[in-house]
């Protein structure tokens, strides 16, 4: 069988992680050396003016649109792997996931849209593991950093204490960056489907949408949906927004990592809010904004006066002065059935959503485009489940992340 002509093709390469996922992979990897790349989109004139912003004019490009499944084809028979940064997925992304499930071609994405997971899951997983793609949704800050963080603890867990922790907190202690237009239509796509769809609305909450049909986890799992005082981090918490994508990755890692971390594991995560009063009000407000976005979002006419006037159009993004001042910094304790404690810390050095997003996400793809068949076969994977704990090198030397432990108890 012939090897395809490119590791990697970003496609979406003219929306705005695609840009700086274009930027990135010319900084990192150079103008098609050793590791060959390419870019692709609908518009010509777009993909050349992105080619002309990063002096890029030798990098190959080629024409595809996301409904055209002759022309994602193309490209998908070109490589070894497809990234996607064409979102909503939910809207947008179906037809390149049955075209790489079809063909065996690799794919991976930074989609944050749980219910669309699932829906792949069930409809081409099987196609997939027949042809041997392998496709990793929420390779980006949805849910590299809970996802790795939580492999990265449980590893150092099962060092210190011989086996892994019951359970696992996560919690944001900072994080600065500009919001997108692309995540904020994801978002009201989520409320919008799930206003119309019942059943929906039941999938949402259950925190084990997206393992595998013959898991067996059964453990109630804590929600933080509104202002808590936790004890283990002695401060007031609130809602993380990408909590309800980040926990279901993980209890899928597990799943598919045979139930390595725990048969009855337990994973949540939230916002650090402060020790005081204004920390309580601020974990009230978190609650109440979000909230009262999704139900505004849901709702036919105060969703068309937010899409009109008020929020950020897809494409729209964080200036690039702003991407560089941006970072996070996520706190995880692992709490071990004997009363023993962990706490690690993940941190990232760019704006979660976009600058650092598209750095963990090109990291995921040339990853994903070095790891055999044989070594993992077709099917969906999570980011943990498939790169391993070498990914958390990758991430440390070319991604700008950084995994520690702070303390053992």
């Amino acid at each position: 069988m012939t090897s395809p002509e490119y590791d990697i093709i970003i496609f979406g390469a003219t929306s705005f992680v695609g840009q700086i996922l274009t930027g990135y992979m010319l900084d990192t990897y150079g103008n098609n050396n050793d590791f060959k790349w390419a870019i692709a989109g609908r518009s010509e004139e777009k993909l050349q003016a992105v080619k002309t912003k990063y002096q890029a004019e030798n990098i190959p490009h080629f024409i595809a649109d996301a409904a055209n499944e002759e022309q994602l084809t193309k490209i998908a028979q070109k490589t070894k792997v497809v990234v996607s940064t064409v979102g909503p997925y939910a809207l947008y992304g179906e037809p390149l996931i049955k075209v790489c499930t079809k063909l065996g071609t690799d794919y991976c994405d930074l989609t944050g849209e749980i219910q669309w997971y699932k829906r792949m899951v069930t409809k081409y997983e099987q196609d997939a593991k027949k042809t041997g793609a392998r496709i990793v949704h929420c390779s980006g800050f949805d849910s590299i950093p809970s996802d790795l963080g939580v492999l990265f603890l449980q590893t150092k867990a099962k060092q210190l204490f011989g086996s892994t922790c019951q359970q696992v907190k996560m919690r944001v202690a900072k994080l600065k960056g500009g919001a997108s237009g692309g995540t904020i239509a994801s978002m009201v796509n989520i409320a919008k489907e799930a206003a119309k769809d019942p059943e929906l609305r039941k999938e949402l909450k259950n925190p084990y949408s997206v393992c595998p049909e013959n898991h067996n986890f059964k453990s109630r799992q804590d929600n933080v949906s509104g202002a808590v005082f936790d004890e283990d981090f002695n401060c007031w918490v609130g809602p993380f927004v990408m909590g309800i994508v980040n926990t279901r990755v993980v209890h899928r890692s597990n799943a598919l990592l045979g139930n390595a971390y725990h048969e009855q594991f337990k994973y949540d995560e939230a916002m650090m809010m402060g020790q005081d009063k204004k920390g309580k009000s601020r974990a009230r407000n978190m609650s109440w904004g979000l909230s009262a976005f999704m139900v505004l979002a849901a709702i036919k006419p105060t969703r068309w006066v937010l899409e009109r006037f008020i929020l950020l159009k897809p494409g729209q993004g964080p200036t690039e002065e702003e991407q560089l001042k941006g970072h996070y910094d996520m706190r995880f304790m692992g709490i071990h059935e004997n009363g023993q404690k962990i706490v690690t810390k993940v941190t990232g050095d760019r704006d979660p959503g976009y600058g650092s997003t598209a750095k963990m996400l090109g990291q995921a793809a040339v990853c994903l485009s070095k790891i055999s068949k044989q070594e993992k076969e077709g099917g969906f994977w999570t980011p943990a489940s498939i790169y391993g704990e070498r990914f958390i090198q990758a991430l440390t030397e070319h991604s700008g992340l950084t995994f520690e432990v702070l303390d053992k108890k």
